[in-house]
């Protein structure tokens, strides 16, 4: 059995060792585990899986470490996108979700990042994603986040994403952030369904005819983790 190479058969071995007897070596795994890049971390796990009779390294962490420490060895004892999976059943957990973390999750990520998300967080929980985060979330959070589940960001098209359409969106989303009373739904539909492209547009017609840039607008307009995160969505288009 090839597997994935030695470098993964030897870092099992290493991670067996250090948890073995009484009182794990929580340096050597962290030095083991975090050695591996993310991607390669999927490897890991696979491996490990198929060298220990089927036992997994999330296991393996829950049982030989504790306390917060112990949850982040077990996130990172998975796949990126179980791992964050895993972050946002733990978020939504007891009382009060903890919003900005599902927010930076969940805000950001492209179409076909959003359908894998919700099918895996199906096959690892049998829950659906937006039920659970509809039962966690109210006001301007549940807003945004389900604008973003949605997986609605536009296919760029030029002939439909002009400069004349980049105008239009930044005189909206200036326009619904001035009122009385912010129109945060109509914002965060512009800003979700915007492929980078057409809000780069939006964002330098914007900064040029306002005087400052869309998150600052966001900053301004917007409170509470509902700024926060379309503040993060708006910096994760633009990067």
């Amino acid at each position: 059995d090839e597997g994935y190479g030695a470098e993964f058969d030897e870092a099992v071995e290493d991670i067996v060792k250090a948890c073995k007897g009484f009182g794990s070596n929580a340096k050597k795994c962290i030095e083991v585990i975090g050695g591996f890049n993310a991607d390669d971390r999927y490897k890991l796990s696979a491996r490990f899986k198929e060298l220990q009779d089927g036992k997994t390294l999330c296991d393996l962490m829950q049982k030989e470490m504790s306390g917060n420490f112990g949850q982040a060895m077990q996130f990172m004892s998975l796949p990126p996108h179980e791992a964050e999976c895993a972050m946002i059943k733990a978020a939504a957990k007891g009382v009060g979700s903890h919003a900005m973390v599902l927010m930076s999750i969940l805000c950001g990520r492209t179409n076909v990042e959003m359908e894998i998300l919700k099918k895996t967080y199906f096959r690892m929980y049998t829950r659906d994603l937006g039920k659970l985060l509809a039962s966690e979330l109210h006001g301007d959070n549940e807003r945004l986040i389900f604008n973003c589940l949605q997986a609605s960001e536009e296919e760029y098209d030029p002939q439909f994403h002009t400069l004349e359409k980049a105008a239009e969106d930044a005189e909206t989303i200036q326009k619904q952030g001035k009122k009385m009373f912010v129109n945060e739904r109509e914002i965060f539909k512009i800003i979700c369904a915007s492929p980078p492209e057409h809000l780069e547009n939006i964002n330098t017609i914007y900064a040029d005819k306002f005087g400052y840039a869309l998150w600052k607008a966001m900053e301004k307009d917007l409170c509470g983790n509902a700024e926060k995160a379309c503040i993060h969505l708006v910096n994760m288009k633009l990067k």
